[in-house]
């Protein structure tokens, strides 16, 4: 449930509130707004009269709360969460870019890789240094090597790096060198990773997981929440259907439904939505038509060659068309693409050039 306080409600009557509630096993999410403050209830209140809490000083009225996902919820949090990372803003009015190889595969061409993709528009760099795969023999990244290069590209770029975490144990190192942390469709419901990855304070990117209705999505993003950070955005990256004409079915649905149910950022995935190079532009713009915060593409020099996701990677070159695409996209729902500035000179000295 939510409490509203009144206009002239003192430090004391709020602290009273929040004693009642901690008393009764739940936790409390103040929320302190320019005219009043909201106190958010977290667990199980059925111990809790709201009638009661209604007549204690200072409380203009108790809203309960119907979603099984309180903080998440857009009830709950009714203005649209914005995550800051690096000056990159993800959930406002302008749109986050976000591109990169599926895989870290050297230095070299990491650096060029994500030049090129800078060049063209992203604003954050995506990579993988730890790859979750179906095989066991196919190629499961570089390891703590890979997050070296991802921290050299960064400098070079002045992109902050998203690269996902796998366990627990990992979120530490992982947490070291990223500036976001991506956990993966498999890992949605890996509980004891949401809760490490929620206590680091990183900004946490949350993939739906393959076969998640919403309503679970959103419960796995409340583990992370739960550990009073704030930085969560879900991740669109299409679901598992009976079709085989595409790698996955990507929910165009879902942006609309998750953006009235809940507050945080949504980031689509077209890459791993299509599974197809071809089809990853239009689900892209799509995707930006029907609300989504930001995307997240696959971007290689040289997609046959590709140690992982070739398949679905676009070429830097188109990768360029594509965002001025998504630029008129974005004009039309009163979104912006900020202009990129140059890559730093640093670049050179990280090629050796």
């Amino acid at each position: 449930m939510i409490v509203v306080m009144k206009t002239a409600a003192t430090k004391n009557e709020i602290a009273a509130i929040m004693s009642r509630v901690e008393e009764a096993g739940c936790k409390v999410h103040p929320i302190h707004g320019e005219d009043r403050t909201v106190i958010g209830v977290i667990g199980d209140g059925t111990s809790i009269d709201r009638y009661q809490i209604g007549r204690m000083r200072g409380v203009e009225t108790v809203v309960p709360i119907s979603k099984p996902y309180k903080s998440a919820s857009r009830e709950f949090h009714p203005e649209s969460t914005v995550i800051q990372v690096r000056g990159v803003q993800i959930g406002g009015p302008d749109l986050a870019i976000m591109a990169g190889p599926c895989s870290v595969e050297g230095r070299t061409h990491l650096i060029e890789t994500a030049i090129a993709c800078k060049e063209a528009g992203a604003q954050i760099l995506r990579g993988g240094a730890f790859k979750p795969r179906t095989s066991p023999y196919s190629f499961q990244g570089l390891g703590e090597e890979g997050l070296r290069y991802l921290a050299e590209a960064r400098e070079a770029t002045g992109m902050p790096i998203i690269t996902e975490v796998m366990e627990p144990g990992l979120v530490p190192l992982v947490a070291q060198y990223a500036d976001i942390l991506q956990i993966g469709t498999r890992n949605m419901q890996n509980y004891a990773l949401l809760n490490a990855a929620g206590k680091s304070g990183m900004p946490v990117l949350l993939k739906r997981g393959m076969s998640a209705t919403i309503e679970e999505w959103l419960l796995a993003a409340e583990y992370i929440l739960s550990q009073h950070n704030n930085q969560v955005m879900l991740c669109e990256r299409g679901i598992r259907t009976f079709s085989k004409e595409t790698r996955n079915t990507f929910d165009i649905n879902a942006i609309p439904v998750a953006k009235q149910l809940s507050h945080l950022p949504i980031i689509a995935d077209p890459s791993h939505g299509t599974g197809k190079w071809e089809y990853v532009g239009p689900v892209a713009k799509a995707a930006i038509a029907a609300g989504a915060d930001g995307v997240i593409v696959e971007v290689h020099p040289q997609p046959d060659q590709a140690w992982s996701d070739g398949r679905q990677s676009l070429k830097p070159e188109k990768f360029a068309e594509l965002v001025q695409q998504m630029k008129v996209i974005a004009q039309v729902v009163d979104r912006n693409v900020p202009e990129q500035p140059e890559p730093s000179d640093m670049w050179q000295v990280v090629m050796g050039r």
